[in-house]
């Protein structure tokens, strides 16, 4: 993983973009319109945090986030299922 921190484009960036080898994640982005100051070129784009990835890298941390969803619906069925039971 390389996080890049703070980047700006002119162009705004997709949330996830696939290469061959790598994912790239876009996050945080936001709209910025700075107007020209002393000489100084104003900036209209995006700025938006950038971390780039391994492809197997960036498979295995969402194949544990699923799993970690799975397991938080299961929590929360069982506690439907005893609230039900509670009112029963």
């Amino acid at each position: 993983m390389i996080n890049y921190g703070k980047q700006r484009s002119t162009v705004k960036p997709e949330e996830l973009e696939l290469t061959e080898t790598k994912a790239f994640v876009s996050s945080n982005v936001k709209e910025v319109n700075e107007p020209e100051t002393d000489g100084q070129p104003g900036f209209t784009g995006y700025e938006f945090d950038l971390i780039e990835y391994d492809k197997d890298e960036y498979i295995k941390i969402q194949a544990e986030k699923n799993t970690d969803l799975e397991n938080e619906i299961t929590q929360a069925q069982v506690a439907m299922c005893e609230i039900y039971e509670m009112l029963g």
